[in-house]
């Protein structure tokens, strides 16, 4: 039975607009979209924002994908947040994602337990990860997945080397679904797939393209 590819847009508003308010609008629009769509995963990574706006950012996309599990109870779309596990907490999202050099997964996870309110279930925990070396500490520290970054030349970003497919490869033999990240297409993604990932992570994958379209593409092949 064919897996199914998992899928995980990664949110700039910056890339939006200008102004505030119409980045704010279009990123929850971009958030709906992905969800009706079947995206697993969506991770607010608003970094730029005080901690007072990315918690309201977050209240309002998880109060949109709410209503849209009502509407729709099929959906299955997880909200994490990037790094700050006290927003999350807050807005009630479905988990956290972790940079490298972030708490690991069993601190984040005996914070959780131990703040959570009754109605909030385990997190859901994304780890970033550079090497195949990383992942398996990522799979030791009990994360739910990796995602492996760059695989490949990212545009407009020469400071970071990627680690091309055959890192990508050693890395897909952790037990935990490893994602790949950086530089993906629509026309290399399927050798990240081939190379053993789970799914796919990107930013402008998403944001620049109809995402029904970018899932037909992805999702047959697996």
């Amino acid at each position: 039975m064919p897996k199914r590819c998992l899928l995980y847009y990664i949110t700039d508003r910056t890339a939006f607009a200008p102004d505030e308010a119409t980045r704010r609008r279009c990123l929850l629009e971009k958030i709906s979209e992905a969800a009706r769509v079947g995206v697993d995963y969506i991770q607010l990574r608003e970094k730029d924002l005080a901690t007072r706006s990315v918690e309201s950012l977050a209240r309002e996309a998880v109060a949109l994908l709410g209503q849209l599990r009502v509407q729709h109870p099929q959906l299955t779309t997880k909200l994490l947040i990037n790094s700050r596990t006290d927003v999350a907490l807050a807005a009630g999202a479905d988990g956290v994602h972790l940079r490298s050099d972030d708490i690991s997964p069993i601190d984040l996870l005996k914070i959780w337990e131990h703040t959570a309110v009754s109605r909030q279930q385990a997190p859901i925990i994304g780890v970033s990860c550079h090497s195949a070396m990383e992942v398996g500490q990522a799979e030791a520290d009990r994360a739910t997945f990796a995602v492996l970054a760059p695989v490949f030349e990212k545009k407009n970003a020469s400071s970071s080397r990627p680690v091309g497919l055959s890192e990508l490869r050693k890395a897909c033999k952790a037990k935990i679904p490893v994602l790949a990240l950086g530089g993906v297409t629509l026309e290399n993604a399927q050798s990240c797939l081939e190379a053993g990932a789970a799914g796919i992570a990107a930013i402008r994958l998403f944001q620049e393209n109809e995402i029904a379209g970018v899932v037909a593409r992805l999702r047959p092949f697996l």
